[in-house]
């Protein structure tokens, strides 16, 4: 097993109890190893179903549609997420889309994505969404 790159630090301005998911107009789920451990926080499972329930955009890359299948909010849905994802989405009961890694897809108010070099496309389907 490798040793893991340490992510970005960023300036935390509110906790995840503290998020009030209607204050927002989208929701983006960046992948890495955060969503593994993420997709236990019960608040953290509101906000998603919140935000798929309201039909606000959301936009999940890599690993982050581990967040998406454990909410339960990707039945019916076509779906990218990084290859050894595709169990899960499956068994969450969407269509697991293949993309080259620089490739995203859209589905209703859903942009997904494989792996980060598919950001600018993500990124350009996401906004369009806004």
């Amino acid at each position: 097993m490798g040793i893991q790159k340490r992510g970005h630090n960023f300036a935390l301005n509110a906790t995840f109890a503290e998020v009030d998911a209607k204050n927002y107009d989208a929701l983006y789920l960046p992948g890495g190893r955060a969503p593994e451990y993420l997709r236990l926080n019960e608040k953290v499972i509101e906000i998603i179903q919140h935000f798929a329930k309201a039909d606000k955009p959301i936009a999940s890359i890599c690993h982050g549609p581990q967040l998406l299948t454990a909410a339960g909010v990707i039945e019916g849905k076509r779906v990218s997420a990084y290859p050894a994802c595709q169990p899960e989405v499956k068994m969450a009961g969407a269509e697991y889309v293949e993309l080259p890694m620089d490739g995203a897809i859209t589905d209703g108010k859903l942009v997904t994505a494989p792996a980060w070099p598919a950001h600018p496309a993500m990124l350009k389907q996401f906004v369009a969404l806004l």
